[in-house]
């Protein structure tokens, strides 16, 4: 099938972006990598009248690592770009890691973090990584600028706290603290397909080797990316011996609500969120030490 009829608009400024978004309203979606968007209109899923192409606008794909080591992207960064970034992969590797897992090169290539994370695919690995790393978004719009955290963008399946004339402008990092510790696993049918399950895990330890922090969440786990609270507290104190890590498994399955798929029973997705839990908070724990 091919999309629907629309008017194509190529903005060069954040501004002339913005006053378009607010001129058409809902009859008006932006076009980033368009890896999902795209494919939507071709099979008239998505039938926008109007697409603000933002790939003319100068400044949104930048890739800032501040003295602290925060970091800061540009929502129109390209998946590859930051996978590749050298001062992204040091201050945040996990990035780097599950980067990798999204879909194949040549979709990561186009798609930008922006556009992954303002589409809220529950099944995606990225919205789960900004999960565990407390990500906070500026949005944007010709009414001004707000903040949101991560916590609070992802609302439900494709549905994210943006309003009709907002875009996603800027994904901010804050720095991990010393002696973390980073690890994403998930585990999918074959490569490039979404995964059955994922978990971001952040893992944070004293100098005398006991856990301060921890940070769990996981994709295709609900209706959005899932935290794992109770998990994570429960190792607070520990040194995650493998009792440690069973106990936070099981609290984690208990957490989490997947309902299923064709490829997945939500009993089967469960066990997995326990088996790579476990591993990935094992991984995280060595690479804090």
């Amino acid at each position: 099938m091919k999309p629907a009829p629309f008017d194509w608009h190529a903005p060069e400024s954040v501004a002339e972006a913005l006053a378009l978004k607010a001129r058409h309203g809902e009859d008006a979606r932006f076009l980033a990598g368009g890896q999902s968007l795209v494919p939507a209109m071709n099979f008239r899923i998505a039938q926008p009248a109007v697409l603000v192409d933002l790939n003319r606008v100068a400044g949104l794909d930048a890739i800032a690592v501040g003295a602290d080591g925060s970091l800061t992207i540009g929502a129109m960064a390209r998946n590859a770009a930051i996978e590749r970034h050298a001062g992204a992969v040091k201050s945040h590797p996990i990035l780097a890691e599950a980067l990798h897992e999204v879909a194949h090169p040549q979709v990561r290539n186009r798609g930008t973090l922006g556009g992954n994370l303002s589409h809220a695919d529950p099944a995606s690995e990225m919205p789960a990584v900004m999960l565990a790393l407390a990500a906070r978004f500026l949005i944007r719009s010709a009414r001004g600028e707000r903040q949101v955290a991560a916590a609070e963008f992802f609302l439900g399946p494709l549905t994210t706290a943006l309003e009709l004339d907002e875009m996603l402008a800027e994904i901010r990092l804050p720095p991990l603290p010393p002696r973390s510790g980073t690890a994403w696993l998930e585990i999918a049918r074959r490569r490039g397909e979404y995964a059955m399950m994922g978990v971001a895990a952040v893992v944070t330890r004293d100098a005398a080797g006991i856990c301060t922090a921890v940070r769990l969440a996981c994709c295709s786990a609900g209706p959005t990316p899932m935290a794992a609270p109770k998990a994570a507290a429960s190792l607070v104190g520990t040194k995650l011996t493998d009792a440690d890590l069973a106990q936070a498994a099981a609290l984690l399955k208990q957490e989490i609500a997947p309902t299923g798929s064709v490829q997945a029973s939500p009993a089967y997705q469960r066990h997995l969120a326990g088996v790579i839990a476990a591993r990935a908070l094992a991984t995280a724990w060595e690479r804090a030490a």
